[in-house]
């Protein structure tokens, strides 16, 4: 019996590491963790990023995904809801055990049912929300710069200002040096910097849920800085015998992530269409 054709041919990763990564999730899908970052790597980025939506293959991919594995998590920085509402997660068959863990983990809200957990929220936030426009007036950054509001955490995007990248390097320290009097870290991006709480992060986040599932497989999708310590998550699983596979949404904003996967794929359309994919060849 040969070989069946499948519509949609699986790209090869090109490190020996990410071969083994992606055999042993198709040998083992029952033990496999799928893991995915939600902007820049399901949905496009947009100037604002209230107007961000998962791609439209997303949900047909992840349904028919979803079944075949032990889980599916999207794992964001995002408020947990925001990423439901803008991912269109919510009430989907198939969808009924998926996990989104926003807020880089503080905050989870399980398909199963349809709540939000989360503790509650750094004082440092309401501070530094309260000081942060004077801040970058008196500093003379508000030109072309704009606060978004995250809930638990507060955010300043440069990629609306007449040179993205300057007012980005500009206010980098400044904003470090305020969130560090407010016992908050500063978490860069593409063109966006966050003042959040620390002791969280998409490694940890990862890591924890990966125990918790007990998957024998892990595969982690992202495009940003923010995704690195779960690229080291997924290096640390690996060291200890659980095979992983590094995809990245590839970005010529962001080159770290490239440099380190095990598979390049050309942004959210080529993600998902490696989702769906996978989902054909399980």
């Amino acid at each position: 019996m040969g070989i069946p054709p499948y519509a949609h041919p699986l790209p090869e990763p090109s490190t020996p590491a990410g071969r083994d990564g992606l055999a042993a999730l198709l040998e083992r899908p029952a033990r496999a963790l799928v893991a995915l970052d939600f902007d820049g790597t399901l949905a496009e980025i947009v100037p604002d990023p209230e107007q961000a939506r998962a791609h439209p293959a997303t949900v047909p991919a992840l349904a028919r995904l979803a079944p075949k594995v032990a889980s599916v998590a999207v794992i964001t920085g995002r408020p947990a809801g925001v990423a439901v509402r803008y991912g269109g997660f919510a009430g989907v068959p198939g969808l009924e055990h998926l996990v989104v863990l926003g807020h880089y983990g503080a905050e989870r809200w399980d398909a199963v049912t349809g709540t939000v957990t989360a503790p509650a929220p750094h004082p440092g936030v309401a501070a530094v929300r309260a000081e942060l426009p004077g801040f970058l007036d008196t500093i003379g950054a508000w030109n072309g710069t704009w606060i978004e509001e995250k809930g638990r955490a507060v955010a300043v995007h440069t990629r609306r200002a007449g040179d993205p990248r300057a007012a980005f390097e500009a206010l980098r320290e400044p904003l470090a040096v305020l969130a560090s009097r407010h016992g908050l870290v500063l978490e860069p991006g593409r063109m966006v910097l966050e003042l959040r709480p620390p002791g969280m992060d998409k490694g940890v986040a990862l890591a924890e849920y990966a125990r918790e599932a007990g998957a024998d497989a892990v595969l982690y999708a992202g495009d940003d800085l923010g995704d690195l310590p779960a690229y080291a998550a997924v290096e640390k699983l690996r060291s200890d015998g659980v095979p992983g596979l590094l995809v990245c949404s590839g970005s010529t904003e962001v080159t770290e992530l490239a440099d380190r996967s095990d598979l390049l794929l050309p942004g959210p359309a080529a993600v998902v269409g490696f989702l769906s994919a996978l989902a054909e060849r399980l």
